[in-house]
C-alpha cells in the first residue's frame, strides 16, 4: 500500500515562503514520479509540480520561478518550496505518486496552504 505523509502547510503573508513535505517508502521513492497538485475552493485540482526519479522537473506556469520541487534521496521525501507566494497560491495541496508502468495515481491527504494578510 502507497501510504503519502505530507506536512508544512500553514498561514502565511503574501510575499512569504513556505515548505512542503511528502515522506513516502524507499520502493515508491525511488521509483514513481512524484508531485504536488492543488485546488482551491470551486476549482478543478491541478498539477503544480511534479519530478521523476532521474530529477526532471515539471511546473505549472503560474508558479515557475516562484516554486522549487526536489527530493531527498536519503531521508525518501519530496519537497516543495513556495517562495513570493501570492493569494491566489491559496488552496489544498496534495502529494501524489504516480506508477510509471501503469499510471496509477496515489493521494496524501491534503495540506492547506492560505496566503492572505
Amino acid at each position: 500500500q502507497v501510504q503519502l505523509v505530507e506536512s508544512g502547510g500553514g498561514l502565511v503573508q503574501p510575499g512569504g515562503s513556505l515548505r512542503l513535505s511528502c515522506a513516502t517508502s524507499t520502493e515508491v521513492f525511488s521509483r514513481y514520479i512524484m508531485g504536488w497538485h492543488r485546488q482551491a475552493p470551486g476549482q478543478q485540482r491541478e498539477l503544480v509540480a511534479r519530478i521523476t526519479s532521474g530529477g526532471s522537473t515539471n511546473y505549472v506556469d503560474s508558479v515557475k520561478g516562484r516554486f522549487t520541487i526536489s527530493r531527498d534521496n536519503a531521508k525518501n521525501t519530496v519537497y516543495l518550496q513556495m517562495n513570493s507566494l501570492k493569494p491566489e497560491d491559496t488552496a489544498v495541496y496534495y502529494c501524489n505518486a504516480v506508477r510509471p508502468w501503469d499510471l496509477q495515481l496515489y493521494w496524501g491527504q491534503g495540506t492547506q496552504v492560505t496566503v492572505s494578510s
